[in-house]
C-alpha cells in the first residue's frame, strides 16, 4: 500500500513562500510543464505582513486627502467672543488682507528707476565701431509722485480692508441674534408643547371622570398637535440660521453654536450716532483715502507733462593704420518734444475723477445720515416696545396662563376658555420675541449705517 505525497512532494524547487511543480509528461517527448503556486500558509502569512501597511498607507492617504476640521466653537458663544472669531477666521476677511502684500508690490513697482540703454554700432567708414551708453532721466519728480499714488493706494486697500470688517461685523450681529431668536422660538414653543399636552392630559382625566364631553379631549388634542407643529418647523429655522452664522465665523456648517443673550445695552441717541457716524464711518474714510489718492494721481499726470532727458555717450573704435585716430568719443543729449502729445488730457481726466469722488463723498454724508436718523428712530422704539413686552406684558400673561389652568383643573371653566388663555398667551409671549427680534434688526440697521461698531 502506497503513501500519498504531500502536495508538494514532486517540488524541483522548495522555498518557505513557493515552490515549482514538474508535471507529468502528456505524451512521449512532450514538454515539462511546470507551474508555480504559493503555499496556503505562506499566502496567509504575506497577508497578515500586509495588512498594517495597508492600513497605514491608507490612513496616511486619507489624511493628506481629508481637508483640516474646523475648530469648534466655544461654548457659550457671546457676541463679543463671535465677533473675536470672525476678525480671525471669516474667509472674505482673510481674503480681504490678502490684498496688503499687493499695495506693498505697488510700492516696489512704483520705485523702480529706468533702466540704461546700451547700443553698438558697426560703421564701413570709419571710425568702423561705437559703443553707446544711455541713461535715461526723468524730470519733474515722476519716480516720486508715483511712490506718492502708490502709498496713497495702500491706505486706500486698509480702509477697504476696514470697510469689509465692519460689514462682516454687522453680518455677524444679525446672524447671530438670528439664531438666538430662532432658538428662543423652539424653546418657547416646546414650552407651550408641554402646556397643551398637561390641558389634553387634564381633559383626558376630567372626561374619564365623567366631568367632561369628549369634545375638550379632541380639541385639547388638536391645541397639542399644532403646537407640536409649529415646534417642528421652528426647529427648521434654527438649522438655517446656525449654518449661517457658522459660515461667517468660519467654523463646520453643522457645528453645535450655543449662544448668550446679551445685554440691550445703552441706548443709542440720534446726535451721538452722527456724531460717530461722521468720525468712524469706514465708507466715509474708503472715500476720504480715495480722494486723496486721486490727488496724488493729478500731481503725477502733472508730472508727466514734464519732458524726459536722455543723456548719451559713446566709445568710438577704429581699424587700420590709415584711420584718422583708432579711439575716440561723442557725446550726446536726447530730449523729448511735446509737439503731438502734451498730456493735457490726462490732467483733465484725473481732475474730473477728483470732481466726482468728492460729490460722491457728500452724497455719502448725506445718505449715512438719513440712514442713521431713520434707524436711531426704529430702534428707539422697538426697544420701548420690548421692554414693555418684558416687564409688563408678558408677566401678566404668564399670570392669566397660570389661573386659567387652574380654573379648568378645579372644573370652574371649559375647554374652550382654557385654551383660548393658552393661545393668548402664546401669542403675546411670540410677539414679545418678534419685538426682541426687530430691536436687534434695527441695532444691527444702525451699526450698518454708521459704519462702525455703536460703542467706541
Amino acid at each position: 500500500m502506497t503513501s500519498k505525497a504531500p502536495p508538494h512532494a514532486n517540488c524541483i524547487e522548495a522555498s518557505p513562500r513557493s515552490c515549482s511543480v514538474e508535471l507529468p509528461r502528456l505524451r512521449r517527448g512532450g514538454p515539462v510543464i511546470r507551474r508555480s503556486f504559493e503555499l496556503p500558509h505562506t499566502r496567509r502569512v504575506r497577508s497578515v505582513l500586509w495588512l498594517p501597511c495597508w492600513l497605514l498607507t491608507a490612513s496616511t492617504a486619507a489624511g493628506q486627502i481629508a481637508p483640516a476640521q474646523a475648530p469648534l466653537p466655544q461654548t457659550p458663544l457671546t457676541l463679543a467672543a463671535a465677533i473675536d472669531r470672525a476678525m480671525s477666521g471669516n474667509p472674505a476677511i482673510i481674503a480681504a488682507r490678502t490684498r496688503r502684500a499687493i499695495g506693498a508690490a505697488g510700492v516696489a513697482v512704483a520705485g523702480e528707476r529706468l533702466n540704461p540703454e546700451g547700443r553698438v554700432e558697426f560703421d564701413r567708414d570709419t571710425p568702423r565701431q561705437a559703443y553707446t551708453l544711455a541713461v535715461p532721466w526723468e524730470t519733474g519728480g515722476k519716480r516720486a509722485r508715483r511712490l506718492d499714488v502708490a502709498q496713497a493706494t495702500v491706505r486706500t486697500t486698509e480702509a477697504e480692508i476696514e470697510l469689509v470688517v465692519a460689514q462682516t461685523r454687522s453680518a455677524v450681529r444679525g446672524a447671530y441674534f438670528d439664531l438666538l431668536i430662532a432658538s428662543s422660538r423652539v424653546a418657547l414653543l416646546d414650552e407651550l408643547q408641554g402646556l397643551a399636552t398637561r390641558a389634553r392630559d387634564t381633559a383626558q382625566q376630567r372626561f374619564d371622570a365623567g366631568d367632561a364631553a369628549r369634545l375638550e379631549v379632541l380639541q385639547a388634542e388638536l391645541a397639542r398637535a399644532q403646537a407640536q407643529n409649529e415646534a417642528a418647523g421652528a426647529r427648521g429655522t434654527v438649522v438655517s440660521a446656525r449654518a449661517k452664522l457658522n459660515a461667517l465665523l468660519g467654523f463646520a456648517i453643522d457645528a453645535p453654536t450655543e449662544l448668550v443673550e446679551p445685554d440691550l445695552g445703552v441706548p443709542v441717541a440720534f446726535d451721538a450716532a452722527v456724531l460717530r457716524a461722521r468720525s468712524a464711518s469706514t465708507e466715509i474714510a474708503v472715500l476720504d483715502r480715495r480722494i486723496e489718492e486721486q490727488r496724488s494721481k493729478i500731481a503725477l499726470a502733472h508730472a508727466v507733462r514734464s519732458p524726459d532727458i536722455t543723456p548719451e555717450g559713446s566709445v568710438t573704435h577704429g581699424f587700420g593704420t590709415d584711420a584718422e585716430f583708432q579711439t575716440g568719443w561723442k557725446a550726446a543729449v536726447a530730449i523729448s518734444l511735446p509737439i503731438f502729445t502734451t498730456h493735457k488730457a490726462g490732467v483733465q481726466l484725473e481732475e474730473l475723477t477728483l470732481t466726482q469722488l468728492t460729490a460722491e463723498r457728500e452724497a455719502t454724508v448725506a445718505r449715512i445720515a438719513g440712514d442713521v436718523a431713520a434707524a436711531t428712530a426704529v430702534a428707539s422704539a422697538q426697544r420701548e416696545q420690548y421692554l414693555r413686552y418684558r416687564d409688563e406684558i408678558i408677566p401678566q400673561a404668564i399670570e392669566v396662563e397660570n389661573l386659567a389652568q387652574d380654573a379648568y383643573r378645579l372644573g370652574r371653566t371649559g375647554i374652550a376658555a382654557y385654551l383660548q388663555a393658552l393661545q393668548a398667551t402664546r401669542d403675546a409671549r411670540l410677539r414679545s420675541l418678534q419685538a426682541q427680534a426687530d430691536l436687534q434688526t434695527a441695532l444691527t440697521d444702525l451699526e450698518r449705517a454708521i459704519g462702525a461698531p455703536l460703542q467706541p
